[in-house]
């Protein structure tokens, strides 16, 4: 049971509150980031052996057009074999 009403209002309370003003402005900075020549090998051989990873050892429609090509009697020159010989020493160096 209520025995008294009080006078005092929470809303009243409330309505007498300052407000708070910032003391200094805010101001955005940015961020910076120096990264070092070790890092930046390190990044790219990642990089790089992730994509040798993703990639496949053997390009097997090369391989199976190939394997058209030396079936065909015609395609097994002496011109073309000299050729090839010759291709594979000037990768050699010789």
């Amino acid at each position: 049971m209520i025995n008294r009403i009080s006078n005092t209002n929470q809303i009243n309370s409330l309505q007498n509150t300052r407000k708070l003003t910032a003391s200094k402005p805010v101001t955005s900075f940015e961020d910076e980031i120096e990264v070092s020549q070790d890092a930046e090998k390190m990044r790219d051989a990642y990089f790089l052996a992730k994509v040798a990873d993703e990639t496949a050892d053997v390009r097997t429609d090369l391989v199976e057009q190939m394997k058209l090509k030396i079936q065909d009697p015609n395609y097994l020159s002496a011109e073309r074999i000299s050729a090839t010989a010759d291709q594979i020493l000037s990768a050699y160096g010789f």
